[in-house]
């Protein structure tokens, strides 16, 4: 199956069951609230680690920092606003950073988690001690693509369990399944590419870091019944309206979701001066609105009641706010169809995509799309 080809048979899945889930909770939800946190918190990098051994022991560190400040949150806002906290985004790579000049092996050395084992045992107990839906970004490494790592957005249950995985798809420099597209079909189906996960707290899906600037993302699991859009994020601050931010609003809209967004509060360990990320974490409704944001620095100050009766019953009513009511997908078929930008199976032997391989692959989208008249 091609990405055209997922992308125009994304509509007529959205009625199926929702991927990773049961419809056992439905009827509770319909009438929950609780408190969403989208906890802004500071990323220690692991790039200052000389040894796997270091990096890990930074890594346990940042769990159980994170865990407590979870817990002192979910004590803090029950007896604030009188809501149980149930879901909790962290933001992205929150427990590594991100790689600066390390090789593959390096990275995936120190800062790639496996699939199962001690690591994601220790983030489901996280979400498990909190007893909160908890939405991990951290690089993951997987036995199928033994050269390769990604970056993996993990939703864990309150009990512990592995609710929902989904890789980035759209990165220029890191891996994704797009590079693998072909063999990832075979492998996990193209249910497993945008998979959403209906719960007792509504229908999670999530994005990835800078995916939040690209519609389709999002929409695909809007197609799936995604009610409620979890973005792991580490960007850059600012007092004024960033691309990424607008998107944010944006993607709430057009989906008539909510959309709890978490950035990072610096990362500390780099070259790179700690505060260029830092603040905005932010909680926003259907509308676009924001229910809360966060300043600068270490804080669980970007929390908000969510309430499903209210987004479903938006989501029920006719009138020209229902956005995805009024989608005329075959009027956008022929357009999708009809071109490609960035080519499948960028790295269909698996092998890591070295930087300027990466920037050639992108200049020669480029080139041919002035060739084609589409940029000029």
């Amino acid at each position: 199956m091609t990405r055209r080809g997922l992308l125009m048979g994304a509509a007529a899945t959205s009625l199926l069951p929702f991927a990773g889930g049961s419809n056992a909770n439905a009827g509770e939800a319909k009438s929950m609230r609780y408190t969403a946190l989208a906890l802004q918190t500071v990323c220690e990098a692991v790039n200052q680690d000389k040894t796997p051994e270091a990096s890990h022991a930074r890594m346990k560190g940042a769990i159980a920092r994170v865990t407590g400040q979870i817990m002192a949150s979910k004590n803090f806002l029950k007896g604030f606003n009188g809501y149980d906290l149930k879901l909790v985004v962290l933001p992205e790579y929150w427990m590594t950073g991100f790689p600066m000049g390390e090789t593959r092996e390096s990275w995936q050395a120190k800062a790639a988690i496996p699939m199962d084992g001690a690591f994601p045992e220790a983030l489901a107990k996280m979400a498990q001690t909190a007893g909160v839906y908890l939405c991990s970004n951290h690089y993951e490494t997987d036995p199928n693509f033994p050269e390769l790592y990604f970056q993996s957005n993990v939703i864990y249950g309150p009990t512990g369990e592995t609710l929902l995985r989904y890789r980035r798809m759209i990165s220029l420099y890191s891996p994704s399944p797009y590079d693998v597209w072909e063999k990832y079909l075979d492998i996990y189906g193209a249910d497993a590419v945008f998979p959403v996960v209906e719960t007792e707290i509504g229908a999670l899906a999530t994005i990835a870091s800078e995916e939040i600037l690209y519609p389709e993302i999002a929409r695909m699991s809007a197609f799936k019944g995604a009610e409620i859009l979890l973005h792991p994020t580490s960007e850059v601050g600012s007092p004024g309206l960033t691309p990424k931010h607008i998107a944010k609003k944006a993607r709430a809209i057009e989906n008539i979701a909510y959309v709890v967004s978490a950035n990072s509060a610096g990362i500390t360990g780099t070259p790179v001066p700690a505060a260029s990320t830092d603040g905005m974490s932010i909680v926003l409704d259907w509308y676009g609105r924001t229910l809360a944001e966060a300043g600068t620095g270490e804080t669980m100050n970007a929390n908000a009641v969510l309430d499903l009766t209210a987004l479903r019953e938006t989501r029920r009513k006719t009138g020209m706010t229902n956005t995805l009511s009024r989608l005329p997908l075959a009027a956008f078929a022929p357009a999708y169809a009809g071109n490609e930008m960035a080519p499948a199976n960028r790295t269909p032997d698996g092998k890591m995509v070295q930087r300027a391989d990466a920037l050639a692959q992108q200049q020669a989208v480029i080139d041919r799309l002035v060739s084609a008249g589409v940029l000029k």
